[in-house]
C-alpha cells in the first residue's frame, strides 16, 4: 500500500485523487490547499486542510500547485522522511529545495474540471535522484497509467513546450475557427470530424507527412481570399505566418 498526501486543489490534484481513489494498492490520506473553498470536492471522502504545517507522514506527497508556489509549499516538507514531488512541466527538480527524496510526478495530459481522463493512456514522466524513489514513482505511476517514462529536468521541460504547441496554441485556433463560424452563422460542431481525423492520422503518419491545405500547395488566390474574410487584424497576422511558415517548410519539397 502506497500512502499518499495531496498538497494542491486544482485540476491536476482533483483528478490525481479520483483515479488514486480507485486503486486499492494506494491510499490518499490528506489533502492540503489554502482555501477551503476549493476541498468542496474532497470532504467526506479523506482528511482535508488549509494549515500546511500539519501534514501527516505518508510514503509520497505530491505538490499539484501552481509553478511559482511549488517551492514555498515543499518548504513545508523539509523535516518529513517520505518523497516529495511535483506534478509540473515546466519546473526543475531541484526547485523542491534541498530534500533527501525528492521527484516529478508528471501526467502528460490537459485536465478540466468536468471532464473525465483515462489515466490508463496518460503517459507519466516521472524523476527522482535515488533509485529506490525512482522504484516507488514507477510502482505509483503503473498502477494508474500504461504509459511510464523515466525522463531529465531538460527533457520534461522541452516536452512540456511541444506540448504547449500541439495542445495549448492549437485549441487557441480552435477558438478562432469557433469565432469564425459563430460570425456566419453556422454550427462549431461541423468541424468536429475533422478535427478528430486531424489528429487521427498522427497514429499512422507523421505531422510532417499529414499536413495538407493552401499553403502547402501554394494555392495564393485562396489564400488571398482567406485574408479578406478576417475582419480581425490580429487572426489576419496569425494566418499570414503560418501560411509563410507552411509555405517555406514545403517550398522545397515542391
Amino acid at each position: 500500500m502506497i500512502s499518499i498526501v495531496l498538497l494542491g486543489t486544482g485540476n491536476v490534484a482533483k483528478h490525481l485523487y479520483d483515479v488514486f481513489t480507485g486503486v486499492e494498492e494506494i491510499n490518499v490520506l490528506q489533502i492540503i490547499g489554502r482555501n477551503e473553498d476549493h476541498l468542496t470536492h474532497f470532504r467526506n471522502k479523506v482528511a482535508t486542510g488549509t494549515d500546511f504545517t500539519k501534514i501527516t507522514d505518508a510514503d509520497i506527497y505530491i505538490i499539484a500547485v501552481s509553478d511559482d508556489a511549488i517551492a514555498h509549499v515543499a518548504s513545508y516538507l523539509k523535516e518529513k522522511k517520505g518523497l516529495v514531488v511535483h506534478t509540473s512541466g515546466s519546473v526543475a527538480l531541484n526547485s523542491l529545495g534541498d530534500l533527501n527524496h525528492r521527484g516529478v510526478f508528471y501526467p502528460l495530459q490537459t485536465f478540466s474540471k468536468a471532464k473525465t481522463i483515462d489515466f490508463k493512456k496518460v503517459p507519466i514522466c516521472i524523476e527522482a535522484e535515488h533509485k529506490i524513489d525512482i522504484n516507488l514513482l514507477k510502482k505509483l505511476a503503473g498502477l494508474i497509467s500504461l504509459e511510464v517514462q523515466e525522463i531529465t529536468s531538460e527533457q520534461r521541460k522541452a516536452l512540456h513546450l511541444a506540448a504547449v504547441f500541439v495542445n495549448n496554441f492549437a485549441n487557441y485556433l480552435f477558438s478562432i475557427g469557433h469565432d469564425i463560424c459563430a460570425e456566419n452563422n453556422l454550427p462549431f460542431s461541423m468541424l468536429r470530424p475533422l478535427i478528430k481525423e486531424t489528429v487521427d492520422k498522427l497514429e499512422e503518419l507523421s505531422p510532417t507527412e499529414a499536413q495538407t491545405g493552401p499553403a502547402k500547395r501554394n494555392d495564393v488566390k485562396t489564400m488571398e481570399s482567406h485574408l479578406n474574410l478576417l475582419k480581425n487584424k490580429n487572426y489576419q497576422d496569425i494566418y499570414s505566418l503560418l501560411s509563410k511558415l507552411i509555405g517555406e517548410k514545403y517550398g522545397q519539397k515542391l
